[in-house]
């Protein structure tokens, strides 16, 4: 079976209209899990501390110091149980299943005291409008088994090819991590110089937090599985601070400058479609990196790998390290 072939059977639909409401419930569940690594996770500059990762399975907090004990907590939307890992006990197990927030947050931390573990959160949803606190959240308790199936797979193709982009780099790089405040996972390549301050403004997020974030030059990408202000998956890229002309660089067709949101969106729909899924999508990422690069200046000599096979395209580098092996 050819790479191509392989991709497209791997990249299932996701309809965001249809599961809407397991999503903003899921979305408050990640909040909940996240919350509790940022407070145990060591501080890391652009809250990259606070994050989740992409799992077989999932999501995972990682391993999470408590004292000298550890702690993990991981997502498993395969078999739908919210899995409490310590070095010292067993496995805990919680099922994913219709159940209000209210309820998902009482028996987590529940469990959590079992372990003799208390880790006191602020316990009210970020980075959304109207956030009603954990405890009483009676309002989003749907949860779609197949949908979620449908997001697990989608994440884990996301998370792939972003991670073949990021390896194109070697300046300062995030990890390809996932975001419960904004649900969506991302990727960021910094220039190396100093931003203009971000006015901040995000809602429900201190402002301090978001000029920690955007207190370098970025060019950051990612794929968001939709929400009011954009009702569809997409993949996205923007630059901060946007340089002039950014917006009419040229991508690949099936994307376009959304002036909104004011960044470059791809929608997942056009990539699952695509022939080549991976070969579309790596298109697009380097598109809008070079766009953010030439167009703000960045030294792309001293911060992209010099060599081969790196110093290709990404879209170039499987065929190019074929080569090489053969």
């Amino acid at each position: 079976m050819s790479r191509s072939l392989a991709s497209t059977q791997h990249w299932p639909s996701l309809d965001w209209n249809n599961w809407r409401d397991t999503c903003a419930t899921l979305h408050m569940w990640t909040q909940i899990v996240g919350k509790i690594r940022l407070r145990l996770a060591p501080l890391t500059n652009h809250s990259w501390h606070a994050t989740l990762y992409s799992t077989a399975h999932g999501l995972t907090t990682s391993p999470m110091p408590y004292g000298g004990r550890t702690l993990q907590i991981d997502f498993d939307f395969a078999a739908h149980r919210l899995l409490i890992h310590t070095g010292d006990a067993p496995t805990r197990s919680m099922k994913l299943e219709p159940r209000a927030v209210a309820d998902f947050h009482a028996e987590l931390f529940a469990q959590l005291r079992e372990l003799d573990i208390v880790v006191p959160i602020h316990a009210a949803p970020n980075e959304v409008i109207d956030p009603i606190p954990f405890a009483e959240d009676r309002v989003h308790a749907a949860y779609d088994a197949v949908a979620v199936e449908r997001f697990r797979c989608a994440l884990a193709q996301a998370d792939r090819v972003l991670k073949e982009f990021r390896s194109g780099f070697v300046g300062k790089c995030s990890p390809v991590h996932f975001f419960w405040g904004s649900f969506d996972l991302a990727v960021t390549r910094f220039s190396g110089r100093r931003a203009p301050e971000h006015p901040g403004g995000v809602p429900h997020c201190p402002d301090w937090v978001t000029r920690d974030a955007y207190s370098q030059e970025v060019s950051s990408c990612g794929f968001w599985p939709g929400g009011a202000a954009m009702p569809e998956p997409v993949f996205y890229a923007y630059a901060y601070p946007e340089p002039p002309g950014f917006a009419a660089a040229p991508v690949p067709a099936e994307a376009r400058y959304d002036d909104t949101l004011r960044e470059f969106v791809l929608p997942y729909e056009a990539v699952r479609r695509a022939p080549d899924p991976d070969a579309l999508l790596l298109a697009f990422l380097q598109d809008t990196y070079v766009a953010a690069a030439d167009r703000g200046g960045w030294d792309r000599r001293a911060l992209e790998p010099a060599g081969f096979p790196y110093a290709s395209t990404p879209a170039e580098r499987p065929q190019a390290a074929a080569e090489t092996a053969g």
